[in-house]
């Protein structure tokens, strides 16, 4: 019976990459360029960043590292382990953005890392590089790390779990090059090529390792953790045949561990959190109501959208662009394996092969979380757990097409495809930008890009991208810079990644490639910067402050947000203080402020109206959105204090004495 080929290492083409210490040089040079770099601007920016950033910010100084509060409130829909790493990086380095986004930074530098030494030691040395490139270059990856949620740690803990099972299911250790992660970084970082034998971790230290990661993904993201997890290894023992070994994952001592470890916070959330909305408490909101209800599309309140099926599946291109545009090589190497010999799929499930358990692991994996959340409620970041497993397995195709480019036809056509579509695609954003700068170069430069941009609703955008469509021709002149930076290099990048490859040299090609969308990125960054005074209200917050330090206004005053916190979210973080709400009382505010020892910050219209210009000072910050509805309702009967990209401060009256000029 004809076999499925298996990978031999032994070939003649190459698939050596740069030695350990280069590599690893290369992608700590890149995340340093592209995600440290980042880490001190723009400030946190209203909505999700500020809010959990607030949330990080009352455990560092309460000292409550179980009830999660936002202004004040209980927030009980997020499991704790992001907002305390947050809030040890608040206490080391005090209450700023870089300190809000190191953990973040610190997952995807440890995610590309992960990705590296599991693809050296199932595939080879240049798909190990590949991996954390792609990890590291992604725009998905970019994306999702520039506000503050959970969804990089999850996937680093999850993919460490989903490795660990695999190493610990091996009899000894893999005779690939390469070594368990955790193991092998600090040798890579010392220049070793790899650990001595004597150094690798057990199947059994591997086994704890994996119930330890996984419970630890359960606490920064919920149950969904363990449905991903036990969904693809279930599928794999029974696909492989490896149920049989099932002991070798110490189920009943890593299950005690688990619990040991995972336990502990929900019990006491539990405990300390009852009498809410309904006479529910923490069980009931945290379990029911924000897994099952979120599932099914019931979770109260209904504050979240649902992307359609074709904008969920397509946006994954964008999501692991450049890199998606190779994902049509494993496919169709599946395919043509499936074609030439379907009998002989069993027996590639069965391959005793590092290399084939890992592809099927990754395939599971990334199936499974990507079929969940096209059932499920979602936003675009949610299916962010599957991008290193997907990366990983485009890479391998790319390191296999490479190696036998002049061989193989499908592999020579499908590289050429995805470098002319990207030759093209560079092409129309170059010509795009160029001539969006063209247009704009007599126009003057404007700080705050936010002045120069048509109505906009941030308070009823749910996904994340919802900004971009609200960018006008005028606005450009204040995004040269970027707009040069990305047009230079969509505009040479592309071409020169594809003439590379013509010539043979793959990996200048591939590497021609990352560096092309590092440009884009570092440029993404500076644009983003530019439109720090419209995303925060970090300047609302400052000339708050700015007025107390000159003796405008009394200390003694009471700030008031009106709408939704999520307007407006990075004042209170800024001040340090809890303000009040004008209806308010809404998305993840709503169940929190049903406890009977909720602050009495909630307002409605007739309760502002009665109390404006009575009692202390009034200070009150309006968003764009809801700016008609305040003048009819204040009139006159205000008084402007500083006006950013058409959010207001408001005063209720004169202010003590004129503040000095800066």
């Amino acid at each position: 019976m004809t076999t499925l080929p298996l990978p031999d290492r032994s070939a003649t083409y190459s698939t050596r990459g740069p030695s350990h210490s280069t590599a690893l040089l290369i992608l700590s040079g890149l995340w340093l360029i592209i995600f440290f770099a980042s880490l001190f601007a723009p400030p946190l920016l209203d909505d999700a960043d500020a809010t959990h950033a607030s949330a990080a910010r009352h455990i560092a100084i309460s000292g409550d590292w179980v009830t999660l509060k936002v202004d004040g409130v209980r927030y009980l829909e997020k499991a704790p382990l992001p907002y305390w790493l947050v809030a040890i990086s608040f206490k080391v380095f005090g209450f700023n953005t870089f300190a809000a986004h190191l953990p973040q930074a610190i997952a995807v530098l440890l995610l590309s890392l992960l990705g590296y030494c599991w693809a050296r030691q199932a595939f080879n040395d240049r798909t190990a590089l590949y991996t954390g490139l792609a990890v590291l270059t992604s725009a998905g990856v970019f994306l999702f790390t520039r506000i503050f949620i959970p969804e990089v740690l999850l996937s680093l803990l999850l993919c460490t779990a989903l490795y660990s099972l695999l190493l610990a299911l091996e009899a000894n250790s893999p005779t690939e090059p390469g070594a368990p992660f955790i193991v092998s970084l600090p040798y890579a970082m010392s220049g070793h090529s790899r650990p001595a034998r004597t150094a690798r971790l057990s199947p059994t230290t591997h086994a704890y390792l994996m119930w330890t990661t996984l419970a630890l993904a359960v606490l920064t993201k919920g149950l969904v953790a363990l449905v991903f997890f036990f969904g693809t290894a279930i599928l794999y023992l029974a696909l492989t045949g490896e149920w049989r070994s099932v002991r070798k994952l110490k189920p009943l001592t890593g299950t005690l561990l688990f619990l040991a470890i995972a336990a502990p916070w929900h019990i006491l959330a539990g405990l300390r959190n009852t009498g809410g909305m309904n006479g529910h408490g923490f069980f009931w909101f945290y379990f029911i109501n924000e897994h099952v209800l979120r599932f099914l599309g019931k979770r109260i309140p209904m504050d979240y959208n649902k992307l359609p099926g074709y904008l969920f599946w397509s946006l994954h291109l964008v999501w692991l662009f450049p890199w998606s545009l190779f994902l049509p090589l494993p496919v169709i190497t599946f395919y043509l394996r499936w074609k030439r010999n379907r009998a002989a799929l069993s027996e590639y499930l069965s391959s005793p092969s590092y290399t084939h358990r890992t592809t099927l692991l990754l395939t599971l994996f990334s199936a499974l979380v990507l079929l969940f959340f096209s059932l499920s409620t979602n936003q675009e970041y949610y299916t962010f757990p599957a991008y290193l497993p997907l990366l990983i397995l485009i890479t391998a195709s790319l390191t296999r097409a490479e190696a036998n480019y002049s061989a193989d036809r499908t592999s020579h056509r499908w590289i050429t495809f995805a470098h002319a579509t990207l030759t093209l695609i560079g092409i129309a954003v170059a010509i795009t930008l160029f001539l969006g700068l063209w247009t704009s170069r007599q126009l003057p430069f404007v700080p705050d890009i936010g002045d120069l941009l048509a109505h906009r609703g941030v308070g009823d955008y749910t996904l994340s991208m919802s900004h971009l469509f609200d960018l006008t021709g005028p606005s450009f002149a204040a995004l040269r810079l970027p707009a040069t930076l990305a047009a230079v290099a969509f505009a040479f990048g592309p071409a020169i990644a594809w003439f590379l490859r013509t010539r043979r040299n793959h990996l200048a090609a591939t590497l021609a490639i990352a560096l092309t969308s590092t440009v884009f990125l570092v440029a993404a960054h500076i644009a983003l910067v530019r439109f720090g005074p419209m995303l925060s209200s970090q300047d609302l917050a400052e000339k708050i402050e700015e007025l107390e330090d000159d003796g405008a206004i009394t200390p003694n005053n009471q700030v008031i947000l009106y709408g939704d916190q999520s307007y407006g979210s990075s004042i209170p973080f800024y001040l340090g203080e809890e303000v009040h709400l004008v209806n308010g009382r809404s998305s993840s505010m709503l169940f929190g402020s049903t406890f009977p020892d909720a602050p009495p910050i909630f307002l409605t219209d007739a309760d502002f109206v009665k109390t404006w210009g009575t009692g202390e000072r009034k200070i009150l910050f309006v968003p764009l959105e809801r700016r008609d509805i305040v003048d009819k309702l204040l009139g006159d009967h205000k008084i402007l204090l500083e006006e950013t990209s058409g959010k207001a401060l408001f005063t209720d009256r004169p202010l003590d004495h004129e503040s000095p000029a800066k």
